[in-house]
This record gives structure tokens, sequence and C-alpha cells, in this order.
């Protein structure tokens, strides 16, 4: 008999979930409905003709809509959430000119793995390829700078594509997803049900890495007697730095952090070395080129850190850690690589590296750690005092961080001060330092920094700026003082391009072509007045002695924002430095001193 054809059939389980119900709705609000089922509860945008049907139910939701002025502005708020928060930031906007000003927010993002949804309005279904006013196929334009992008032509399919591209966008390496709509499938009506079915063939973020891996790992960190841990910006997206200061702890092994990776282990450990790279620390660039493992934690390799790759870190075995398997031996080759997420990656390594221990004995890095004191003893960080009298900027930075502490946020622009920001901070935690580190957008500072407010409301955030830098978004104060975001602006003024300007000095004989942004005697703009303008508060301060006052000033204005301009010289350069494209043995110190690199370690 049958084994098949005698059987009876089984009661439907209780515990079985039943069909979800449904609800006849608008696609406009199914966008809606589907945002507050998923979680959202701020989102950054600004309306228009293709995303207006949605724009109605959005006025009647819980979701705290923020008006911007800019569309790149909403993309760099996003981020600015998403990376302080480690939710997924949110921005909507319309379609044509709007959706492609969101793509350096989009670029940004992907480069430094920020999960961001930005969601676009569409000319309707029939109208596309026509030319329509308003027209451009961003799906096909965000393809290559965005993790993935969707068209939604089918109301029926608004909820699975938004829930799939808050899914993609927070699983795995994160990254930016865009969601095209149609006006047409917005104004159409469709069944509303909760949760939608997932359709990502072929998405399988790594997860748990290969336990013969980690073990080989462990035993490489054992027997190493230079090593080094080489931390990037994977370990403040995985949430794993608790693991690192256990295993920075039971190994006494030496840390450097990149420039996204600032606050993944505190600056006061004193086993941090600093930021490796062009303007990293000389222990930290010391401790990459001369040790005898590397163990890469969620970073990638770049060029601004290795500089020549064929004379990088040439005597070192690479343990590389990824969620991202393209990334692993893609600039340098990696002798044990291990896919998975940090975040259980780093438990079970501890685990390894102690039972390794127990096996193979603690490896003695005494000399190690006398070679790397000695480098970071000869060449601390620090700077001169300015010849034309006007402030050392490197100071303006250090007592800010005294006075506003580890406790606030610290966003940046792109130039001089994103590099002196991450050299004279003192960061302790992660998520309290974000700028746009493998694009470098200038003009990320302020709407990301507004982003990181609105998320983090009871937290100071301070806002560094340069006036290169700020001249591009500084529209976003206006949406700073409508919406009571109190962000506090460090304008760091030297009215000129000053990274472009400190590459001429060295590089073009100081033949400055088009890096002024001011003349001698005047300033354009008058920094102070325009804050004013917009109602803020705000100061101009020349001298030192000024400094603690106005950060302090600064710090009791919680209403509103708030702005000091202070006026630094042209003429200070960012050190250390390693010219692009050279090898980080050439390090210069000062300009026309580099370290003398000991052979034997």
């Amino acid at each position: 008999m049958s084994q098949y054809g005698s059987a009876k059939p089984k009661p439907r389980k209780t515990s079985e979930r039943p069909a979800p119900q449904t609800e006849r709705m608008t696609g406009a609000e199914a966008i809606v409905k589907s945002l507050e089922m998923i979680g959202v509860t701020d989102i950054f945008g600004m309306p228009g003709g293709a995303i207006l049907p949605t724009y109605d139910p959005l006025m009647d939701s819980s979701i705290n809509h923020i008006l911007v002025r800019h569309e790149q502005g909403a993309g760099h708020a996003a981020e600015g959430y998403a990376v302080t928060t480690g939710k997924v930031g949110c921005a909507i906007v319309t379609s044509g000119p709007a959706a492609t000003n969101t793509m350096t927010a989009l670029a940004d993002a992907n480069l430094d793995s920020v999960p961001i949804v930005i969601i676009t309005g569409q000319v309707g279904a029939s109208f596309i390829g026509t030319d329509a006013f308003q027209e451009a196929d961003i799906v096909g334009a965000s393809m290559p700078i965005s993790k993935h992008s969707f068209l939604v032509t089918d109301p029926q399919d608004i909820p699975a594509r938004i829930a799939e591209a808050f899914h993609i966008a927070s699983t795995g390496r994160p990254g930016p997803v865009l969601v095209d709509i149609t006006k047409s499938a917005q104004n159409a009506e469709m069944d509303f049900s909760w949760p939608p079915t997932f359709d990502l063939p072929g998405y399988r973020p790594a997860g748990k890495p290969h336990p013969k891996q980690v073990n080989e790992a462990a035993k490489a960190i054992a027997k190493a007697q230079a090593p080094v841990f080489y931390v990037g910006g994977g370990m403040i997206r995985s949430g794993a730095s608790t693991y690192l200061a256990e295993l920075v702890e039971l190994t006494d092994i030496p840390v450097v952090t990149t420039l996204p990776a600032r606050g993944a282990f505190p600056d006061s450990d004193p086993r941090n070395l600093g930021m490796p790279g062009m303007h990293g620390t000389v222990a930290a660039v010391g401790a990459l080129q001369k040790a005898d493992l590397v163990i890469a934690l969620g970073s990638r390799f770049d060029d601004r850190v290795t500089g020549n790759l064929d004379s990088f870190a040439q005597r070192a075995r690479v343990i590389h850690v990824d969620i991202d398997a393209a990334e692993i031996s893609k600039n340098r080759t990696a002798d044990i690589p291990i896919v998975g997420d940090l975040y259980p990656t780093m438990k079970a390594l501890v685990r390894a590296v102690r039972d390794a221990f127990d096996e193979f004995g603690v490896p003695n890095i005494s000399g190690w750690w006398t070679y790397l004191n000695r480098l970071r003893d000869t060449y601390p960080l620090g700077w001169t005092p300015t010849d034309d009298g006007m402030l050392a900027p490197q100071f303006v930075l250090e007592r800010l961080s005294e006075i506003a502490g580890p406790e606030a946020i610290y966003t940046t622009g792109v130039g001089q001060h994103q590099m002196w920001a991450a050299q004279f901070i003192k960061y302790e935690k992660p998520r309290h330092f974000l700028s746009s580190c493998g694009l470098g957008t200038m003009g990320f500072c302020i709407p990301a920094a507004m982003g990181a407010q609105v998320g983090n409301p009871d937290t100071v955030v301070w806002a560094i700026d340069g006036d290169g830098s700020f001249q591009m978004t500084n529209q976003e104060l206006a949406t700073c003082m409508i919406n009571q975001i109190p962000i506090k602006i460090a304008l760091i003024n030297n009215s000129v391009l000053g990274m472009v300007r400190q590459w001429q000095t060295l590089f073009y004989n100081e033949r400055y072509s088009n890096t002024d942004l001011a003349t001698e005697d005047v300033q354009i703009p008058d920094f102070v007045k325009m804050a004013e303008a917009y109602g803020m508060e705000a100061r101009r301060v020349w001298k030192e002695s000024e400094v603690d006052e106005a950060i302090e000033w600064a710090m009791s204005i919680n209403d509103r924002p708030v702005l000091i301009d202070f006026r630094v010289s042209k003429d200070a350069m960012v050190w250390p430095m390693v010219a692009a494209g050279v090898s980080n043995n050439e390090i210069n110190y000062a300009r026309g001193l580099a370290p003398e690199w000991e052979q034997d370690v």
C-alpha cells in the first residue's frame, strides 16, 4: 500500500500565519503605509510634480518629514541619520533634476557603505521614453553607484519593492538603494497587505565566517611578532567594536583606524596609533609598513591608506575579513581570506585566539611595541605657529575636542579641515564621527550634521566645515532654523580652497590657480551676516584668547543653529603627508622632512 495514498490529510496547524488582511488604497498611500510599517520615523525630502500624489497622504502620516532646500541635502541628511543611529536613512524627492540631485549622495553612500533608501517620483509609465517633462532614467543612471535600483510601474508592487529596498540597504554590506515610482502607479489603486513577500533571487548576504578560516587567522595571530589591526569603516557598520576592544585587550596588538573608522577604537587607549594613510600618523603608517601580519577588519585597502601598492606592507601576511567577497584580494592579496559579517566573525575570532594562545603560547611583541613607541614619541602630531597672525586651525580643533568632548557627534566637509578634525578631535566611541571618506564630497557636512541631529536630538552635533565646502550646501541652514535643528558650526575659514592650495604649494611651484575664495580686503560672503540673515546666532573669532569662550558660548545655545567663523591661516598645512601614488615609506612629517625608517624591527 502506498504510504502516500493511504495517508489522511493533516489538520492545519493553528500556529500557521493567517492570510494577511488587505486594504484598498492608492499607490501613493501604499508608499506612506509601507514606510510606517517598516518603522520609518523621519524622512528628508522635497515635493514636486511626479511625487506630489505621495505628499498628500504623507501630510496625515506619523512620519516626521523635513523639507530640505536642495535634494542633495536630503540624501546627505539621510546619510548622517543612518551613520549615527545605525538605522536606514530615507529621502524622498521628485523626478528629473530632483532625482539627479540625489546622485552625489547615492555615490557617496555607496563608497562609504551607508544604508539609505531614496524614493524618487517618475513620470507616468506611458510617458517613459518620450522625453517627457522632468523625465530622467534615474534607475539606469544610478545602477553603477548604488547597491540596487528599482523601477515600479505597478502599484501592487509598491509594498514589496520598498520592503526589499530597506532589506537590501541594511543587510550584507550596507549601501544605498533607489526606488523610482511612476506617477501613474502612485495614482492607481491597489490592495495593500503587510508583510509583503520578498522576491530577491540570488541575494544572499554573508553571515557567519568559515570556522576553518577563523582558526587559521587565530594561529597566524598567535605566531606573529609584529602584528597590527587595520580597522575600516565596516567595524562601525557592523557594530562589532566591543569585540574589537576585547580582542585588543587579549592580544595587546596595536590598532590603526581609517577615516571612516574613527571612533571604532578609543583614542585614549595607548594601543591606538591613530589614522593610517596619506595624512595618517607616522606611527600608524609605520605599523602597516613594517608589520609581519596585517589583520584587515572591514577595510578595503584604499589607495589613500596604502599609497603605492607594490611597496605597501611588503613583509606582511594579510588576514582580510570583509562581508563583501568582492573586496577580498581586490587590491592586496589575502593570505587568509574570511568572508563574513564582522559581528559574528569578531566574536568567533576572540574565542579562536584564546584557544590558539593556549596551544601556542602568548606571543612576545614587546620589541614591536618598542619600535612603534619610538616612532610615536619621535614624530607626534603637532603644528607650528602661524606666520600671518591668523589662528592655527589645529589649535581650534584641539580646543573644540577638549570643550565639546567625546560625547558630541562631529561631522566634516572635505578638505584640510576634514583631516585636522580626524587628527585633533579625540574620538572614544563609534558613530560619533562622520565624513565623506571614499567619494570626498564637498558640501557633505551641513546636511549630514542636520541628519545626525534629527536622529540624535539629545546629543550635541558639531559641524566642522571649511569655507569652500560650506558654500556648497549652506542653504540647509534655513532647514535647520525652521525645524529647530540646533547644529553647531565651526567654520574653519582660510578664504581659500585649502587642500588644493596645499598641493599647489608642494607640487605646482606655489602657482595658486583659482583657489582664492576671497580677496585680501573683502570676505564674500560675510558668514556672520549670512548666518544672522537666517536668524541664527553667529560670531567671528580672530585670536586664540577668544576660542574657548566662543566654543562655550555656542555650547550654551540649544534652540537654534549657531555658527562660529574661525579665521585661520591660509598657509596652514596638513602634516604628515604621503603624496598621491608614492610609497608610504616616503611619508613627510613636515615639509622636506621624512622619518628615517629603521629597517630592523
